[in-house]
């Protein structure tokens, strides 16, 4: 049965469809495969149970009549979103023990559709991360190896474990996050697609906040097709959460294979950065070159205030980030460490509970928030995310979608980059304009680099058009042919 787990999400729900198999067949397949695969650590809890009976209970509405649009489907779901009566943790000691009472929007929608959890997914803490190395539970190895190496190389973060899972065929799809490339950069990193729709189209209720006017949740799926799959069923409009947006759901599967003839496409001159492999350049050119092939018209752009988006990204999110996580106590939930009074528990609390990631970026939030620094620092960056978003609404009178890289480089070796957090952190250097500007991002495969590891194209859309992002992202799919896998080695 371990074929069932290599269909992508799409093959399932026809075979499904077709009665080839059944949804408890296909989940008990997926099953076994995580259960081999927890060497990669790409789950963090396993539930094996509750995922058999969602499965027999969707073969039931099945039989019936009644299968939903994700019916049978199992899936992944990133330990950031509160699942109920099923411990979430956002990885952090402080939530260890943590059993949310309520289910989170995005996976309520999922279960709604019929979709099957087959556990929650390893991530950096608090989405705090580029690599899945900050989490309490440990770091998520990537299914891909360099050719004639055995290192450990890292699936990327936050949602390394979403991405590594979907890669290794641990299942169909998985929800993700993404605050400055949470899902783009590691779905680059495992050769699997991802996108960051725009900011308010999934509703952000019951997903653990780390800088709320940045965070936003998607899919991380094996194919465009699947990725808009997922995204029909994610998002909607939902009164909990005030920055939803009240706007209808298309259904995004009918932009993948759409022409893109007569779409003109921005290249923005900006993301050729100083020290860029020339295989991530070649990458660019070829996705160039197969859009013009395409029928597509290529065009010029400038987004100036591109070299001010990564620090102005490190002082709005760490200050978002430095007010969310003042909740955490000791008081009402999670980790409670003893002390001899109400400052020591706090201080206890927060010092044994928090990793070092998230205390430095609580720190540095905490210091541009400061009385003294506030209009140095944060109302600065306010004013640069001003200037970038106009940036991309002058590009949008040019242009109808923009073509980037997705990350600097391959995936790299765990333990790598941990010691020096600017390295670390340049990795969102190419994602995080869209988050301070709220645009929908695509990332996927489109070739591997010398070492036989994979590479990704990233297409940024225009507010809530991620249909025209489905569209140029099926073109470049279609035309790149990329089908490479990882050898199974784990």
């Amino acid at each position: 049965m371990s074929a069932l787990t290599k269909l992508t999400l799409k093959g399932a729900l026809d075979g499904l469809a077709a009665k080839d198999f059944t949804s408890v067949e296909l989940t008990r397949a997926h099953i076994d495969a995580v259960e081999a695969a927890r060497g990669l650590n790409a789950y963090i809890l396993e539930t094996p149970e509750q995922a058999l009976d969602m499965a027999a209970a969707s073969d039931e509405r099945r039989a019936k009549g009644e299968a939903g649009p994700l019916d049978g489907a199992p899936l992944g779901v990133k330990d950031l979103f509160c699942t109920k009566g099923v411990r979430t943790t956002a990885c952090s000691k402080i939530l260890e023990n943590f059993v949310p009472a309520y289910e989170s929007t995005v996976t309520s929608n999922l279960w709604r559709d019929g979709a099957v959890m087959l556990g929650k997914l390893n991530l950096d803490q608090f989405a705090m991360g580029s690599s899945n190395e900050t989490s309490y539970f440990g770091p998520v190895t990537n299914p891909w190896r360099a050719k004639d190496s055995n290192k450990a190389l890292t699936p990327g973060g936050s949602s390394g474990g979403s991405a590594a899972a979907v890669a290794a065929d641990l299942c169909l799809g998985a929800t993700a996050t993404d605050t400055g490339g949470s899902i783009r950069q590691p779905a680059a990193f495992t050769g699997t697609v991802g996108i960051k729709p725009t900011y308010g189209r999934c509703s952000r209720w019951g997903v653990v906040a780390f800088a709320s006017s940045l965070d936003q949740a998607g899919p991380i799926a094996k194919t465009v097709e699947d990725a808009a799959l997922l995204l029909n069923s994610m998002a909607g409009h939902d009164p909990k959460d005030s920055t939803s947006l009240d706007v209808a759901t298309p259904d995004f599967t009918q932009f993948v294979g759409k022409s893109v003839k007569g779409l003109r496409i921005g290249v923005p001159k900006e993301y050729r950065v100083d020290g860029m492999p020339a295989e991530i350049q070649k990458l660019w050119d070829d996705g160039v070159a197969w859009l013009k092939e395409a029928g597509c018209e290529i065009v010029e752009i400038s987004l100036p205030h591109t070299k001010y988006a990564l620090p102005a990204y490190y002082i709005v999110a760490p200050a978002e980030a430095s007010s969310n996580l003042a909740r955490y106590d000791g008081m009402r939930y999670g980790l409670r460490e003893e002390g001899a009074n109400l400052a020591e528990i706090y201080e206890n609390t927060r010092a044994s509970g928090f990793g070092d990631e998230v205390k430095r970026r609580i720190l540095i939030g905490t210091y541009v928030l400061s009385a003294g620094y506030y209009d140095a620092y944060y109302l600065k960056a306010l004013k640069v995310r001003r200037r970038i978003a106009e940036d991309f609404d002058n590009a949008w009178t040019k242009v109808d979608a923009i073509l980037t890289p997705t990350a600097p480089s391959a995936a790299f070796g765990l333990g790598e980059n941990s010691s020096d957090p600017i390295a670390m952190y340049l990795n969102d250097v190419f994602t995080v304009t869209t988050n301070l500007a709220g645009l929908p991002g695509l990332s996927l495969p489109a070739g591997l680099d010398a070492n036989g590891l994979p590479l990704g194209l990233q297409i940024i859309g225009k507010p809530l058009d991620e249909g025209t992002v489905f569209s140029v992202a099926g073109a470049i799919e279609k035309a790149a042919g990329f089908t490479a896998k990882a050898d199974k080695w784990w």
